[in-house]
Parts: C-alpha cells; structure tokens; sequence
C-alpha cells in the first residue's frame, strides 16, 4: 500500500520571479476570461487571443495569421472557423478570390472592449488594495525583465507566440 505524503506548503515569497509572474498571469486571465464567458462571450478560449491580436490592426488572410502564429494554415483555418462560428469574425472581400481574409466583427470588436474594461477593473482593484506606487514599480521591474530576457520587441509589435 502506498503511503501518501503531504506536499510541503509553497511559500510565494521564495519562488522566483519567472513563475511568480506567470502565476499571477495565469490567474489574472483565468479571472478575465470568466468575465468575458459571464458578458455572453461563451465559447472564447485562451488561445483566440492570439489570433484577435494580429486582427486588432486590420484584415488579414489566413495564410498571414498562419505565418505570424507560426501554426500551419489548417491549424490557423480552423481557428478562424471557431471565431467566425462565435461570430467574432467576418470574411472581407479579397482582389484575389483563392486568399480568404477575415476580420473583426463588431462583436468581435466588442469582445476587445469587454477584455480591456475587464483588465483595467482588475488594475483599478489592485491598486485599490496594494497602492498605486506598488502596482506601477511591480509593472516597472517586470517590464525591465522582459527587457532584459528579449521579450520585449515580441509584445510591443503584438507577435507573442502561442505556448508550445
């Protein structure tokens, strides 16, 4: 018969930074998301995210999103369907009748919205309870270390890359 142990207690405070963010990241959007189901966005997933980011700018092919989420165009086609299914996308006429381009719908764009209104009351929440100075020198020393590990160029040109 196994005998079963009880895990030691994690003490936050001493896990490294790299998973403390991403713990907190992963909460925050956990938190979001059930915000979003909650607002009639049923059926929205994590990973829709990073395909409505390279739409935000404008329409774009599926063989481009395939590119920028570096997936192969079946695998970009059939989240395009899903989004264009939650009627998130729509199709946009193309010069070239063999390239299909979507784009945000308004209720796709309305989902941006929804996610951002949500973000910014989680921001507002935080600075509520843990001050503002604290919550802006918490985003100043993660955006440093982005910086410093080269993650940075990734975010600001909207190119983060689905987990592998």
């Amino acid at each position: 018969m196994a005998h079963e142990t009880e895990s030691p207690e994690v003490k936050l405070e001493e896990l490294d930074l790299g998973y403390l963010a991403l713990f907190v990241g992963m909460r925050v959007n956990e938190q979001v998301l059930e915000g979003i189901h909650a607002a009639g966005f049923t059926g929205v997933r994590h990973s829709h995210g990073y395909v409505v980011q390279h739409l935000l700018g404008g329409p774009r092919s599926i063989s481009e999103l395939a590119a920028l989420l570096e997936v192969t165009q079946q695998a970009a086609s059939k989240t395009v369907a899903e989004l264009t299914q939650l009627g998130l996308l729509e199709p946009v006429s193309s010069a070239d009748a063999r390239v299909r381009r979507v784009q945000l719908s308004a209720r796709g764009h309305t989902l941006v919205d929804t996610g951002r209104t949500l973000r910014a009351e989680l921001q507002q929440r935080f600075e509520a309870s843990l001050g503002k100075r604290a919550v802006q020198d918490a985003r100043t020393l993660l955006a440093r270390v982005l910086t410093s590990l080269g993650g940075a160029e990734a975010v600001q040109s909207r190119r983060i890359r689905l987990p592998r």
